[in-house]
């Protein structure tokens, strides 16, 4: 299922860590802002650490216990 941006409803391309695309995070938050926000999402994701509070099990958090 391809993702959409939060606020405009466009399709994103990628598989992004969070859903705003570029044209409404500039305008949000600015483009200085929104590259360091989605810098820092997608080294959460690569990390596994936006699946925190998640009910479904993940291979990460199996080898911790």
């Amino acid at each position: 299922m391809m993702k959409k941006c939060s606020f405009c409803k466009q399709p994103l391309a990628d598989e992004p860590a969070f859903e705003v695309c570029k044209k409404c995070g500039h305008a949000i938050w600015g483009e200085k802002m929104f590259n360091a926000i989605k810098e820092n999402m997608e080294k959460a994701k690569q990390v596994g650490d936006l699946y925190q509070g998640s009910v479904t099990e993940d291979q990460h958090f199996r080898k911790a216990i």
